[in-house]
């Protein structure tokens, strides 16, 4: 997980070093930076009017190219990257979808209960033609799309009844704006009743009816009333212009802000006193301010600050944001980091997919889990001043030059789209290489692996885990060989011998330990036998121990089973229990103890792991262990040949030929006795 964070850590870096150097490229061809103001007289009459439509400015009663330039000077700055912004808008051919409401349900779901946004519907009345065409429509739809006003058509012969319920007997226009300025408040339903139907006209009528939602101020004595006003609001945003109503922009944020910034237009039109502006710090017109409770803020002086609604919409989102608002941030930034997974995994392309698909789902549930205490956490009373304090946070931090740096490229990549999924693809890339460049220089297999190799990997896996799940490699207390192992039980339960063994990876071979079998020095008959008669009493004492505890085996049953491991050889060894206390093979192994391969010399124990039982014998081939040879021990402690072993753990027998403990499963370690010594009697 932190190797994908700094990826992609690693990825905004690139981009905002990209975002840059592509400032420097315009700067060097065009001479111009995005921040650079513009001239309105050195722009045409179509760029002029383009700019307008993008502010939400009326401009049909106005044929001369100076009015609406000083329409354009009243409204605000205007910099090259609005304008390449704005331009970039009208070339779009994109079409723009309207909503077909069904009927009285689907009405009320989307636009009566919506709080927080402005809608249009076109009524069609039964047997009647629609009071828009369908060309005019179209350009309708488009145009006030761009400030966030949805649009849909309720046709009555869908649902006859509601319309007749609410007086809809001919075809009209119905607007829904939010009644109240407080957050989830009322919906209220305006109709059109303008003569003229064209778009001017009816985009003149919702920008009034969005514009009598905002607080307007016509002198300084209102204005200084206000101004030192505290009331629940603790962000305020004051447009001071010279405009008989605020653009379309400015009362679409204020609909879509509702309850969470105050929206204020300041008329100065026909002030002739204007020092109360100046003693608050307003010296020219047109100003977009922002209070907050740390101070003034001046936006438009920072980068992309632009005077358009897409501008100034992330710039308040990011002051004054939503739980919404973090919740699809975090869930952007999320899947940006697990589809790092898809570069980082190496290996066939089936296994970058189904680790991608496996990521995505892990994280995905984790980020909605983890989100719901935090939901439960804010909706506590006594949480409240957290909550002012985070928000205070995100106002000192976004209104940064570095914040605005970041707003700026947010809009620049959201509006190249391609551009963005090109560069991440190129960043993953430059990952998959690395990656799997440190893998080739670690010898790693995987890279080389093919599709059909590790779908048949997957399958023994899944095969194996279903049918015979493997127990980690940990210590249990146990007290008798159920309460040891319980699968052991159930195992016999549901697989007996007749049915087919389920397949079982052999990964856990790498891990066992392995080690050459190494001498000391010779020792003299009489300290063999001595060595030897220790060990038989040794052995003696402590059988005597385990029949005392162990009253359910009797001691017959014990020589008897004992009796048919000499007979039987290694398959039919009395072991299947997993201690093997019986007494004649507690002699044996202490009696290999004290015999050499080497006939006169004595194994070295300290070259053997703690938890490995000693022996000089391997029950598979019944040979000797010679000076030098490799051996292998398993988890239950038998030690064997490394290749007999590896030839029997090969053929599928995953236990030991000894006690039949399984060879992928840790056993409580074994305590060797205290070694005897070697030194001569003084």
């Amino acid at each position: 997980m932190w190797v994908k964070l700094c990826c992609l850590l690693l990825y905004f870096l690139a981009l905002f070093v990209l975002a840059r150097v592509f400032e420097a490229v315009a700067w060097y061809e065009s001479g111009f930076l995005a921040t650079q103001l513009v001239d309105p007289v050195a722009l045409s009459f179509r760029k002029l009017r383009t700019i307008l439509e993008c502010r939400g400015l009326g401009h049909s009663g106005l044929p001369e190219k100076k009015d609406v330039r000083e329409l354009v000077e009243k409204s605000g700055d205007l910099m090259e990257g609005e304008l390449y912004s704005a331009l970039k808008e009208e070339e779009a051919s994109e079409s723009v979808s309207s909503t077909n409401f069904s009927g009285e349900m689907h009405f009320y779901e989307l636009v009566e209960d919506t709080k927080d946004g402005i809608w249009l519907v076109q009524v069609i009345a039964n047997d009647r033609s629609p009071l828009v065409g369908k060309v005019h429509w179209e350009k309708m739809v488009k145009k006030v799309s761009r400030f966030g006003i949805r649009t849909g058509t309720f046709n009555c012969s869908s649902d006859p009844r509601y319309c007749k319920r609410r007086g809809w007997l001919k075809s009209t226009l119905i607007m829904s704006v939010p009644q109240t300025s407080t957050s989830k408040g009322k919906v209220m339903l305006k109709e059109y009743s303008g003569r003229k139907i064209e778009v001017e006209h009816i985009f003149k009528w919702i920008t009034a009816h969005a514009a009598s939602r905002i607080k307007t101020i016509y002198n300084s004595e209102h204005l200084k009333e206000e101004w030192n006003k505290s009331d629940q609001y603790r962000v305020k945003i004051y447009l001071f212009a010279n405009l008989d109503q605020p653009p379309a922009f400015f009362s679409a944020l204020s609909v879509k802000f509702t309850g969470r910034v105050e929206f204020i237009f300041v008329n100065v039109e026909n002030w002739d006193n204007k020092s109360y502006m100046a003693e608050i710090g307003i010296y020219k017109t047109p100003s977009y301010i922002l209070r907050t409770p740390e101070g003034i803020y001046r936006y438009g002086n920072n980068t992309g600050e632009f005077i358009s609604l897409r501008a100034m919409d992330s710039f308040l989102r990011s002051l004054q944001p939503e739980v919404n608002d973090l919740f699809v941030l975090s869930l952007v930034l999320v899947n940006l980091m697990a589809w790092m997974d898809l570069f980082i995994t190496q290996g066939a392309t089936i296994k970058r997919f189904v680790v991608l698909i496996s990521t995505l789902g892990t994280y995905n549930s984790l980020l909605i889990i983890s989100w719901l205490p935090v939901l439960g956490f804010l909706q506590l009373p006594y949480l409240d001043s957290f909550y002012e304090y985070s928000l205070k946070l995100f106002r000192y931090s976004n209104t940064t030059t570095l914040a605005s740096w970041v707003r700026a490229d947010w809009m620049f990549y959201s509006s190249h789209p391609a551009l963005f999924l090109s560069t991440y693809l190129g960043h993953g890339l430059l990952i998959d290489y690395f990656e799997k460049k440190r893998r080739r220089n670690n010898n790693t297999d995987e890279v080389n692996a093919n599709n059909l190799q590790w779908l048949s990997s997957l399958w023994d896996w899944y095969t194996s885990y279903l049918f015979h799940p493997i127990a980690s490699f940990q210590h249990f207390p146990f007290d008798s060989d159920w309460d040891e192992d319980p699968d052991l039980f159930l195992e016999r339960l549901a697989f007996p011998d007749l049915w087919l063994h389920p397949l079982i990876p052999t990964d856990y071979i790498k891990n066992l330990p392995m080690w050459r079998f190494q001498c000391l020095s010779a020792h003299s008959d009489e300290e063999m036998l001595e060595t030897f008669a220790d060990s038989e009493s040794d052995s003696d004492s402590e059988n005597k121990e385990v029949f005392s505890s162990d009253r359910e085996v009797s001691e017959d049953d014990e020589l008897s089973t004992c009796h048919g491991c000499s007979e039987g050889g290694v398959e039919a060894c009395p072991c299947a229990s997993r201690y093997c206390h019986h007494q004649p093979c507690e002699r044996k192994a202490r009696s290999c103890i004290s015999y050499s391969s080497a006939g006169d010399l004595e194994p070295d124990w300290s070259a053997w792991p703690s938890d490995m039982l000693h022996c000089t014998e391997c029950v598979v081939c019944l040979e000797n262990f010679a000076k030098g040879c490799l051996l292998m021990g398993l988890p239950c402690g038998h030690v064997f040949h490394q290749n007999c072993i590896m030839k029997w753990l090969a053929g599928g027998r995953h236990c030991c030929p000894v006690c039949r403990w399984a060879s992928y499963k840790k056993k409580q370690p074994y305590t060797h006795p205290q070694p005897l010594s070697s030194e001569p009697p003084s």
